[in-house]
């Protein structure tokens, strides 16, 4: 019975070291990811006018090398807005909001190789179900005995 727990354990140990895996990025430019796009930051500014709807926010800001999940920027901090410009399609440039206000143009660059999704996230739900399961499955072995 001990040697079944410590077995699984040790599967189960493995198998998230090998999902926590890192993979770098080449970032050569500052950027944001929206929608699962990359857009590059450009020194022209947008004018007011030209704004239009919010379409997003940064949910992950970080300086380091790395995939990240979600609207991600290795510029801008957590919170930092998005909009469409007026004019122009979501697909070719959007309007990032700096801290005084102005809005800068970020241009379309291609798809974010990293994922839309923070799955990282999940893993401690995984784990606690895959615990249960395991604990219902030891119990149901000690009333069948």
């Amino acid at each position: 019975m001990r040697l079944q727990l410590k077995s699984v354990l040790s599967a189960l140990i493995i198998a998230c070291s090998i999902l926590v895996g890192t993979v770098y990025a080449d970032w050569a430019y500052a950027f944001v990811v929206y929608d699962g796009n990359t857009y590059v930051i450009s020194k022209e500014l947008v004018g007011q006018s030209q704004i239009g709807s919010l379409i997003g926010k940064v949910t992950k800001y970080s300086d380091r090398e790395g995939t990240y999940s979600g609207n991600f920027s290795n510029r801008y901090p957590k919170g930092t807005e998005y909009y469409e410009i007026i004019g122009i399609k979501v697909h070719e440039a959007i309007a990032v909001k700096e801290k005084d206000g102005l809005f800068i143009k970020a241009t379309y660059r291609g798809e974010y190789g990293g994922s839309r999704y923070d799955w990282i996230s999940y893993l401690p739900y995984v784990i606690v179900v895959l615990l249960l399961l395991f604990g219902g499955f030891i119990m149901k072995r000690k009333f069948i005995r």
